[in-house]
């Protein structure tokens, strides 16, 4: 890809504001990732539609992310365009009950705005990382709470910028999946079906949980969230923790000591590094309780190695 001559084409589609050559672990919370061939930040659906009608007329492979938790992008970087969904993607407003938001706002944003108006059924996405876009893609939860059960629609864009509403049948919800995570589209815009609740006991509520991932998950480091999904009937970090892993180091990289289920950057962690402890964990809680390990984490990019480096 000549960078120049595709800024250039880009440019002549209306697309402007595309950088070239970003290192991606400016928008990733492990704080880890080699360089995006071209990046960028869409201000508007226009905007959006704009620049994936473009990519897709010339050939450019695209990914999409949101706030960059879950996700873990290779030393080598990215081919092709990454286009992030962020601040300058996050208009909401609140009306009969229903909160309206475009995908780049991050779930707890949202989650905190629906408490501060009298809101319910956001509370358990108070301490979810990441954007509502990814978090409809991968159907986020905690405390006993899923994004399925507050989405009333969705508006998704097709890669060639056909814009069309899905329902949560039609998003075929899964634990932590729905169609979207395999699909090439984007979430532009959601909806969530909200009751009125006391502001005061929601506030009160979050705090607790708030307080116990404090004392029980590395916020200090950076990390991706949760990497492993918990297999049925059992814990990821229990199995991790009872295979004797916990606190293992390898290269900058960490099993927290914290949480098991996490891996923090120490500072100088590459891909490579955590790519290692993840397989490794995978291996040793197979070898010891056959029981598979399923990640929640998204790998994109190339290696170093791929590229000859």
């Amino acid at each position: 890809m000549d960078t120049q001559i595709t800024l250039a084409v880009l440019a002549e589609y209306g697309v402007q504001g595309v950088q070239a050559n970003e290192p991606m672990a400016r928008h990733t919370t492990w704080r880890i990732g080699g360089p995006s061939d071209l990046f960028f930040r869409p201000t508007s659906v226009i905007e959006l539609q704009n620049v994936l009608r473009a990519a897709m007329r010339l050939e450019i492979p695209v990914i999409v992310m949101g706030r960059g938790s879950n996700l873990l992008v290779l030393d080598g970087g990215i081919r092709g365009l990454v286009i992030q969904l962020h601040d300058t993607f996050a208009q909401w407003t609140l009306t009969e009950g229903c909160l309206i938001t475009q995908s780049g706002r991050s779930l707890v944003s949202v989650a905190n705005i629906a408490i501060r108006e009298g809101m319910a059924g956001l509370e358990f996405a108070t301490g979810i990382p990441g954007s509502v876009g990814g978090a409809v893609m991968m159907n986020a939860g905690a405390h006993g709470g899923e994004v399925k059960d507050v989405l009333l629609w969705a508006d998704v864009l097709e890669f060639d910028g056909t814009l069309h509403r899905m329902t949560p049948e039609e998003l075929q919800f899964d634990y932590r999946s729905s169609v979207l995570k395999d699909h090439p589209a984007v979430v532009a815009s959601v909806a969530f079906a909200l009751h009125p609740g006391n502001s005061q006991e929601m506030t009160a509520r979050v705090r607790q949980w708030a307080q116990r991932r404090s004392a029980t998950q590395p916020l200090s480091q950076p990390n991706c969230g949760s990497v492993f999904r918990n297999p049925p009937g059992a814990h990821a970090a229990a199995l991790i923790e009872q295979a004797g892993l916990k606190g293992l180091i390898y290269g900058g990289a960490q099993i927290s000591e914290k949480h098991s289920n996490f891996i923090v950057n120490l500072g100088t962690a590459t891909a490579k590094d955590v790519l290692w402890l993840m397989r490794y964990a995978q291996k040793t809680v197979h070898d010891r309780f056959d029981i598979q390990l399923e990640t929640e984490v998204r790998i994109i990019g190339e290696s170093e190695l791929a590229l000859g480096r």
